[in-house]
């Protein structure tokens, strides 16, 4: 702190003549020239402090200026005048005000430039922190695993037997317990806990399944939970089959009404006025949703003309339609329409199909119809085969001829026309044209949904009582549609709907084509070395064991499936779309092939064992960048759970997210390779095999080939 100054000196000395007094006189000089110092860095302190305290002059007593003048109020420095020291009293509050003018400007400026951050930028930056945590974690990962070594990591437990069929979310005793009744305890209901923390074994007598095509007619009986009563009992057209023996079921059609499947599609074509079924495609038919399906007969043999028929039928704990069908190598997933939309966009359908599906259409003021009509694409058709719609109308009784009275009259007021009626079967075809709503009578049928309501691709919402799909751009008749394989590219009119070009496309189609070519020279060699040719086998093409049923979890453009087709590989992909990205799902449906809307946090709606093949492109990074409810391990475990023994994984993301999910691996026991795409490249492919683990009649697990 600066002296204080002394008093005195302002009125000037006397001289003396003698030395005394000129020794006087010196020390008066070193007081003033001392006092002069003092004053320098009393002046230097308050520069200092006022630097350090800009906002000194906002407080009335202000104590650090007191120490500017003397004692008895005369100005402390004998050489500089009053008006001087006004003066720098000014310039210094100028400066200090000059200073805090910039302090609030920067401060300000600070201020909007971080509000004026964008919430994508906001999203990058916090992606990029991801990205370094995600790295973080599996560097730790890295190092745990070499302190730990592999054999130390916990390898996830198998389930007891009574859970090798398990569904999460489709819990019949569970749902019971909740309060669900009139059907819709075997709805699809998923809680916090809807995956599986256990590994499902196969059956104590699974085998793999027959290659293709042979595998569609003919299937191992323990492969699926059914009894012999409910394959001998089965009623449905499209559930007729013979048992060649104790180990096989055969599906070749033995009907006593009509020759077969063969004659029952020829009748349906015919009664939409075309030749026979090979026409399906020619009039715009390339995809069907076949409700209730029996065990996938129907589809099953159209798949020979190019048509592609999805099988959706209510959870059944044995006995099941799409257990079966799935098993034969085609389409299929648990969907019901008890309270809950199907996961699929509006206007996704060429022909609905129902031969004895067991669905009430005349029930709660034709929801059920509703919902077909909003999935069905303008100008498609809707196939009924019962005996409620028999021809012979005698034959009905009153409660039935009031059901079919019913049905009738309601398609007519959601504009469907009744093209023909031949034996149990009838068929209807849904207006091209919206103003057909508008020319209704008032208050006859449904409403058309408002904007808000009319969502394209819902995800298991409850059922409307409106029509949907009217507010979309897609309405297209399926008579204008381009036809199969034509729709597999879209021109550029149909991809702006999309906001897309063809350019995009084409680059698309391109990176896949040369995805697959890699693909299948990968696994060629793995799977000869792993699975050399089984006793009495012929030598089979690559891939050597079956792949037929193969799931893409992150579909995108649904280009991995154009690829393998493409390729001229016999398989059929289930695209999915998560619920955590882009929605390109109707653009999947319009190109003629088979898709669904899934949140990757909930079990998958199908049945342990189901597919040959899953894929996932950037799937990791896409979930991983949500504030997700569930771990890698539970994606894991649910992947597992959807795999065949022997099945294959495909994966393809970052570095940081392979490394994390080849950790996994050893966990669920899976034989797993890591693989780099390009040297300069951030991705990685991870693939892995499932071993085939049996379970023993002792309890006991032991490996398939060990």
């Amino acid at each position: 702190m600066p002296r204080p100054l002394h008093r005195g000196v302002s009125g000037g000395g006397r001289l003396s003549g003698n030395s005394h007094d000129f020794w006087d006189d010196a020390q008066m000089k070193d007081r003033v020239e001392k006092e002069d110092v003092d004053r320098s860095r009393s002046s230097s302190g308050h520069t200092y402090l006022s630097i350090r305290f800009p906002f000194r002059f906002l407080f009335s007593d202000n104590s650090l200026y007191k120490h500017g003048a003397s004692e008895n109020g005369f100005l402390s420095d004998p050489y500089s005048p009053g008006t001087s020291r006004s003066r720098h009293k000014l310039a210094l509050l100028f400066l200090k005000l000059s200073l805090v003018a910039v302090l609030i400007l920067a401060l300000t400026g600070s201020f909007w430039w971080t509000i004026s951050i964008t919430t994508s930028s906001r999203g990058h930056i916090y992606r990029g922190y991801r990205r370094l945590q995600e790295q973080l974690v599996s560097d730790l990962w890295d190092i745990g695993e070499l302190s730990l070594g592999t054999s130390r990591l916990k390898e996830m437990e198998f389930c007891s037997q009574e859970c090798d069929n398990c569904i999460p979310c489709f819990n019949v005793s569970e749902n019971l317990a909740l309060g669900y009744s009139g059907g819709a305890e075997y709805d699809r209901h998923c809680g916090q806990m809807s995956s599986q923390s256990c590994l499902a074994l196969p059956p104590a007598n699974y085998k793999i399944p027959l290659r293709w095509p042979t595998g569609r007619d003919v299937i191992w009986f323990a492969n699926v939970k059914m009894t012999a009563q409910e394959v001998l009992s089965s009623g449905s057209l499209t559930k007729r089959m013979m048992m060649l023996d104790e180990e096989q079921i055969s599906f070749r059609s033995a009907s006593l009404t009509l020759d077969g499947i063969e004659d029952y599609t020829h009748q349906i074509a015919e009664m939409i006025g075309l030749r026979n079924e090979s026409n399906f495609i020619q009039a715009g038919v390339r995809t069907i949703l076949d409700i209730g399906c029996g065990f996938g007969s129907f589809g099953a043999h159209l798949f020979s003309k190019q048509i592609l028929t999805m099988c959706i039928a209510n959870y059944e704990a044995s006995g099941s339609q799409v257990q079966v069908t799935l098993e034969r190598g085609l389409p299929a997933m648990i969907g019901s329409f008890t309270s809950k939309q199907l996961p699929y966009s509006s206007l996704s359908f060429d022909m609905i199909h129902c031969s004895r599906c067991a669905v009430d259409w005349d029930q709660k003021d034709g929801i059920f119809l509703i919902e077909v009509d909003r999935v069905l694409r303008p100008g498609g058709y809707f196939v009924w085969t019962s005996p409620l719609t028999n021809a012979q109308g005698f034959l009905r009784n009153k409660a039935a001829q009031k059901k079919w009275d019913t049905v009738r009259m309601f398609a007519k007021d959601i504009c469907w026309d009744l093209l023909s009626q031949q034996d149990e079967t009838v068929v209807w075809r849904k207006t091209s044209k919206k103003k057909c709503y508008t020319a209704r009578r008032p208050g006859s049928g449904p409403s058309i949904c408002s904007k808000g309501h009319d969502v394209e691709s819902p995800y298991y919402r409850p059922l409307q009582a409106c029509l949907g799909g009217t507010q979309s751009r897609r309405w297209i008749p399926i008579e204008e549609r381009p036809t199969w394989p034509s729709s597999a590219k879209l021109k550029s009119k149909e991809l702006a709907i999309y906001g897309l070009h063809p350019e995009d496309l084409d680059e698309d189609a391109l990176n896949w084509n040369s995805a697959v070519r890699n693909f299948w020279s990968l696994l060629s060699p793995l799977i000869f070395s792993d699975h050399p040719k089984r006793p009495g086998d012929e030598d089979p093409s690559p891939p050597y064991n079956m792949v037929r049923n193969v799931l893409d979890m992150n579909s995108h453009f649904g280009g991995f499936n154009s690829a393998l087709l493409e390729a001229g590989k016999s398989v059929w992909v289930m695209n999915v779309v998560p619920t955590s990205g882009p929605n390109y799902l109707p653009l999947i449906l319009d190109r003629g092939f088979v898709g669904v809307l899934h949140d990757w946090c909930e079990a998958f709606p199908t049945y342990p064992r189901t597919y040959d093949m899953v894929h996932a492109e950037g799937l990791l990074s896409l979930e991983a960048a949500q504030q997700r409810r569930c771990s890698l391990l539970d994606l894991f475990s649910e992947i597992d759970r959807l795999l065949r023994p022997e099945g294959w994984v495909i994966l393809r993301d970052t570095v940081a997210h392979i490394e994390s999910a080849r950790i996994l691996t050893a966990r669920l026991k899976w034989d797993a390779r890591v693989v780099e795409i390009e040297s300069n490249s951030d991705e990685r492919l991870l693939i892995c095999q499932k071993p085939f683990f049996k379970r023993q009649a002792n309890s006991s697990r032991t490996r398939e080939g060990m």
